[in-house]
């Protein structure tokens, strides 16, 4: 039987799904179904948290039970706000930074096809208006480490990026619904209550880790744009990551929520990483329902 290119079958029963018979026969699956692997569910929203206690206010706030899918530990759930179920999964990064954020980014693609991606967190405050707790949500991020070194100094090229417009839509509906500054409460692990303000407005990011209110970087930022209300090192790689993305899995929109921990000055510190990691995910299951997800 050389040279034999179909099957042979001696009795018994056969199925045969996806296949091609025949010699240099190929199988073209539909496009939704070419990178999606079988144990995938798609999610609604996926959430990219950065430190574990970004991922744990996230996780005890969205109700999200740890699962393992394609190797990875992702954390899914759903959340009913208002009457919609949505359906979560989240990653944590596997590092700080802009290019760890890249690559869970990715995996939350091609694992779970969420509709939007938001990014969410702690932030260094720069701005007047934002204090230790409250919250910034935003859809414009200036990635401030594009520069030129110089013997007078770094010469910095900014670039700004600025979500979809549905995602634009979707957040100045939350803003005119619980008002702009949004005043929110939430309770700590101890019950205790507090009160903060949930902003609007565009952030820095960059790799630098800043504890100097009057750094180079800060003044840059602000001259760049006086209504820059915080920093952080991961939201240019999302929107790098969001900007550069091909596929049939395209991701339609991000957003970024963080919580201030601190306000970029030398008194940075970590005391406050637990209330503003928990502030931004109480605000994150508040903007849910308002986000551009389709659902039927």
């Amino acid at each position: 039987m050389n040279g034999n290119s179909g099957i042979v079958n001696y009795g018994g029963s056969m199925d045969i799904s996806q296949s091609a018979v025949g010699h240099g026969a190929t199988v073209n699956l539909p496009a939704d179904r070419a990178m999606a692997p079988p144990d995938a569910e798609r999610a609604d929203v996926g959430v990219i948290t950065i430190l574990g206690k970004e991922a744990g206010a996230v996780h005890e706030v969205l109700g999200l039970r740890r699962v393992q899918t394609g190797g990875l530990p992702f954390f899914e759930g759903a959340v009913n706000v208002r009457g919609m179920i949505i359906r979560i999964a989240a990653i944590r990064a596997l590092s700080q930074g802009q290019r760890s954020t890249v690559m869970a980014f990715d995996h939350l693609r091609r694992h779970y096809n969420p509709a939007v991606v938001v990014l969410t967190g702690i932030g260094g405050g720069i701005h007047k208006d934002t204090a230790i707790g409250d919250v910034v949500v935003t859809t414009r991020v200036v990635y401030y480490d594009l520069r030129k070194e110089t013997p007078d100094g770094p010469r910095r090229r900014g670039e700004e990026r600025e979500a979809p417009a549905p995602i634009g839509h979707a957040v100045n509906s939350f803003f005119t619904d619980y008002g702009e500054p949004a005043k929110f409460q939430a309770a700590d692990g101890n019950g205790i209550r507090r009160d903060y303000l949930v902003h609007n407005g565009p952030i820095g990011s960059g790799d630098a880790v800043i504890a100097d209110a009057e750094s180079e970087i800060i003044q840059y930022l602000r001259a760049f744009n006086d209504k820059i209300l915080a920093v952080d090192m991961e939201a240019g790689g999302l929107t790098q990551a969001f900007h550069e993305q091909d596929g049939p899995q395209a991701v339609r929109g991000w957003a970024i929520v963080r919580g201030i921990s601190d306000d970029a000055s030398p008194s940075k510190n970590d005391d406050n990483h637990d209330i503003a990691a928990r502030h931004a995910a109480t605000v994150l299951r508040s903007l849910l329902p308002y986000l551009p997800i389709d659902k039927k």
